[in-house]
């Protein structure tokens, strides 16, 4: 039973730590995904509606 209190703070310390970095990854996973939809949308856009060729003088 000594043992098991001895490890317990350790193994709570280990399960924040794997939540925490867990979140951050989900976090990253999330802004890439949102990044990519915003530059398509403007590609697209950029696409949709050319500019002058031309430039006037």
């Amino acid at each position: 039973m000594d043992v098991l209190a001895a490890l317990l703070p350790s193994t709570g310390l280990l399960v924040l730590f794997v939540i925490l970095v867990r979140s951050i990854l989900h976090a990253d996973r999330r802004e890439r995904a949102a990044l990519a939809r915003t530059r398509s949308e403007r590609v697209a856009k950029s696409e949709e509606a050319p500019g002058p060729t031309e430039k006037p003088f």
